[in-house]
């Protein structure tokens, strides 16, 4: 008899509807719409249509969001609480949890001092992050988010129209 659940595999895939989501880790679409609301940190886009649209990050911040409250017994408060630290910790993870894809991190990684000069503008934003305010870190990481979302669409338009 096995008590530990099975991880679940995450698909190769760029996004995911809120559907595939809920099968992935069982739980209907309300339930992920509620925690969409107690849980900033899980913000899924939404394309055109207006459907959610959850990319990896998002996927694995639900399957790390069930984890805590149905299989830890994490209350709502509890969980985001948890959540919270983990992701000022620089998203490191109890055992057992889903990696964080590299193509796309959530928090920057935080290096005591740079040995060069940032070659780029978001290795710059990332080795200053540690002088923001956290409201300016949320807004930022918003618009990070965001710029990646529309990044990505555009690439995966491009290839529709190829």
């Amino acid at each position: 008899m096995e008590t530990a659940p099975t991880p679940t595999r995450i698909p190769e895939k760029l996004f995911f509807r809120i559907g595939e989501v809920c099968d992935l880790i069982k739980v209907q679409p309300h339930v992920l719409r509620y925690w969409e609301t107690e849980f900033p940190m899980l913000a899924p886009e939404k394309n055109r249509a207006g459907q959610r649209v959850y990319r990896r990050r998002d996927v694995e911040m639900v399957m790390r969001i069930r984890t805590l409250l149905y299989e830890e017994k994490f209350t709502i408060a509890g969980a985001k609480k948890k959540l919270q630290e983990e992701m000022q910790r620089g998203g490191s993870r109890a055992k057992g949890e889903t990696r964080q894809s590299a193509a796309a991190p959530d928090q920057p990684t935080l290096l005591p001092e740079p040995p060069a000069p940032p070659a780029t503008a978001a290795s710059a934003l990332a080795a200053d992050t540690m002088t923001l305010t956290p409201q300016a870190r949320r807004a930022i990481k918003i618009i990070r988010r965001d710029l990646e979302g529309l990044l990505t669409l555009l690439n995966s338009d491009a290839s529709i129209k190829s």
